[in-house]
């Protein structure tokens, strides 16, 4: 209904199309948080609030020592995500460092997009300087843009886990979603390159990850319901310094003790 509402609004009223079709796509329903109700592992941090260009970027700390992990989770969640891995990730003794991303926990904003979650990124890591950095799902696709945008050179591995690559192919899965006209779809990739100054087709993590000297893990499961395996091993195959991660049984989550003992052997120790 959504959908034909949008495609009826796009031959009457195609600015306001426009802005519908892509709030809905940019605009999550679900991740927000609630400071009088924080889950309780992100009680267990210290809470620092980052202002940037009119943004307030939530982020929490788990102090440690001067080594120093960085964390993204990716759409429609939040902080909170990480709250298995942590418990690995503790053990090292690290200081650990989440984000809640642009509309997303308890950071600022309506509109949720990688370059503008990239940039979150880099304002946190210019900060804290993390020597590694892992990102689920969307938070991979912004960790990959990141690391291709800014060139951290302090950084030394990344993980990737359930994370897409190709911005086109989320574009298209949400016009299939919505049976959106070829005119609404037409505006939505004017919009959107205009605005982002990018080609959607080679807005790609295989572009992004291709010419990246850094370590780094991709995970994903084969029998993922939200992100084609395929578009990891496309990634696999574009980041020649990657290790590839193949699950069973997973799902689109990836929280696993067996999984999670394998990043830490990979952060930690060594080969």
């Amino acid at each position: 209904m959504i959908g034909f509402y949008i495609n009826i609004l796009s031959f009457l009223y195609p600015k306001k199309s426009l802005e519908l079709a892509y709030q809905f796509f940019s605009e999550p329903r679900e991740g927000r948080l609630s400071p009088k109700n924080l889950p309780e592992i992100l009680k267990e941090a210290t809470l620092e609030v980052i202002e940037h260009n009119g943004h307030f970027l939530q982020t929490y700390i788990w102090k440690g020592n001067e080594n120093k992990i960085l964390l993204i989770h990716g759409w429609e969640s939040n902080a909170a995500r990480w709250e298995k891995l942590l418990d690995f990730l503790k053990k090292s003794g690290s200081t650990i460092i989440a984000l809640d991303g642009p509309a997303h926990g308890l950071s600022s904003g309506k509109e949720f997009n990688v370059p503008t979650y990239a940039e979150f990124i880099n304002v946190v890591s210019e900060k804290h300087k993390p020597k590694f950095i892992i990102g689920h799902s969307m938070g991979g696709v912004a960790c990959a843009y990141y690391q291709h945008l800014y060139q951290n050179h302090d950084l030394e591995k990344m993980i990737l886990l359930g994370s897409p690559s190709d911005f086109k192919i989320l574009l298209d899965n949400y016009s299939k979603m919505l049976s959106l006209n070829s005119k609404v779809y037409e505006q939505l990739v004017s919009y959107i390159k205009k605005r982002f100054k990018i080609d959607i087709d080679e807005f790609t993590s295989v572009q992004f990850l291709k010419n990246t000297t850094i370590n780094g893990i991709i995970a994903h499961d084969a029998a993922d319901d939200v992100v084609a395996f395929e578009e990891a091993k496309k990634m696999a195959q574009s980041w020649k310094k990657a290790k590839f991660i193949e699950t069973q049984g997973l799902g689109h989550s990836l929280h696993d003790d067996k999984l999670y003992q394998n990043i830490y052997q990979f952060l930690f120790e060594v080969e």
